[in-house]
């Protein structure tokens, strides 16, 4: 069994972007420059963007956080994302999710340029990205094809089941894994809340890519021997051995499930800060401009 290093893996294209960086710098181009909106005080979220602004700072990229309290209005939000898709000197931004229940989200993220939108959640870079054409991926998606790649597991002809369905991950993840690509070609299944027989389905995956957020969902009984584990859950849960008082907990029982897999991820230190970067690459190829 070997544990995929999420977090070593995103050091060394961290420091391969920061190399590419000081050179755009040397021929006297600007550095790539990061914008994020974030709205309240989710500890998720925040700690989420902290990493954000810190690898910014490692690469070499410029970084601007905008941060409003819980109570602004949807107005306002929307007024700053105009200003965002109209300031120049802004190669890429974000908008964090989860927003409060009074800001719609649907309506924050159309309103992104999709030009600028790095997290690759418009409709049109959706889009895009399942007609195969030049776009910004999504980031956890495209965080976990590149560790396949660089662990250089095969996917063309495997089985690959992916638990839950969301916009983010489930839906784009099955989309580029059957892609007619070197890291897709797989046969793909997209199991759910209403799927019957889970754990039977799951047992098919050569390739299992957990995504619901749900701790420990996924036991040992429901991976075939010497699968590939991709375990994309982070939910926070209450500890007293932590400084903070929480954890992040997986949507796999590692402790069960690693034994059986050929390769597997861990939580943290596996999807997560390949999810950090890929958003990041993002930014430096809207910097670059010609995608589009």
């Amino acid at each position: 069994m070997i544990i995929i290093d999420g977090k070593e893996t995103a050091n060394t294209i961290k420091q391969e972007m920061a190399a590419e960086v000081a050179e755009m710098k040397t021929a006297g181009q600007k550095a790539p420059h990061l914008a994020v909106v974030l709205v309240g005080h989710d500890g998720g979220s925040e700690t989420y963007v902290r990493n954000k602004i810190k690898a910014c700072e490692f690469i070499g990229f410029e970084s601007t956080l905008i941060h409003y309290e819980d109570d602004v209005s949807e107005e306002e939000v929307l007024k700053k994302v105009v200003e965002l898709n109209n300031d120049n000197a802004i190669d890429g931004f974000i908008v964090q999710v989860p927003l409060p229940d009074h800001i719609s989200e649907s309506k924050v993220l159309e309103a992104i340029d999709f030009r600028k939108d790095v997290d690759g959640f418009h409709p049109v870079s959706v889009g895009r990205m399942a007609l195969g054409l030049p776009g910004f991926v999504s980031a956890t998606p495209s965080g976990i094809i590149e560790l396949l790649k660089r662990y250089k597991i095969e996917t063309s002809g495997k089985e690959c089941v992916i638990i839950g369905r969301s916009n983010i991950v489930g839906r784009p993840m099955s989309i580029l894994l059957s892609q007619k690509t070197p890291s897709g070609n797989a046969t793909v299944t997209m199991v759910h809340s209403r799927t019957q027989n889970i754990p039977e389905v799951c047992r098919r995956g050569d390739i299992l890519i957990a995504a619901m957020g749900s701790p420990g969902f996924v036991t040992a009984d429901m991976v075939k021997e010497g699968a590939v584990v991709i375990d994309v859950g982070t939910t926070r849960i209450k500890s007293d051995q932590t400084k903070s008082g929480w954890k992040l907990k997986g949507d796999v029982d590692f402790e069960t499930v690693s034994p059986k897999c050929s390769y597997i991820t861990p939580v943290p230190g596996g999807v997560g800060p390949m999810t950090i970067v890929s958003l990041l690459k993002n930014t430096l190829l809207a910097a670059k401009g010609g995608m589009f």
